[in-house]
């Protein structure tokens, strides 16, 4: 099992944060580039994957109170990971994504993993960025 983890502050409020990473209609926005999530009847959402042309099915759960997603792929020997929200100082956020790929078929190897991971952070602090300066303005 690979397991990647990745954090990042964000200069914003935590439930600005959580609000547009749990978005199901936004997600594509800050997934890595090439996913598409699709909701089904909660918590089931199908995950298309443009490098391979191919859907699975997966669960996406996300609990406000707790400031936290997760998600997993429904088949056996797949992903899972979570996206935990927490408040800092001075109204910032420290946002962590987390994946574990139980199969070394699914596993991209470190530094592709920890590069989306990073790419997906900077991603969601500029939708987030975006989303409060519109509701400002």
């Amino acid at each position: 099992m690979a397991e990647y983890e990745r954090s990042r502050t964000v200069p914003a409020q935590p439930e600005h944060v959580f609000d547009q990473a749990a978005n199901v209609a936004q997600l594509d926005a800050w997934l890595p580039g090439g996913l598409h999530v699709h909701a089904q009847e909660s918590p089931s959402v199908t995950v298309h994957e443009d490098r391979k042309d191919q859907d699975t099915s997966a669960l996406l759960r996300s609990d406000r109170d707790q400031m936290r997603i997760e998600w997993g792929t429904r088949e056996r020997g797949g992903y899972t990971g979570w996206l935990q929200v927490s408040g800092i100082d001075s109204g910032a956020s420290e946002v962590t994504v987390h994946l574990s790929f139980f199969d070394d078929g699914r596993d991209p190897g470190e530094r592709a993993a920890c590069d989306a991971l990073e790419d997906s952070l900077r991603r969601l602090e500029e939708q987030v960025r975006l989303r409060v300066d519109n509701e400002a303005g």
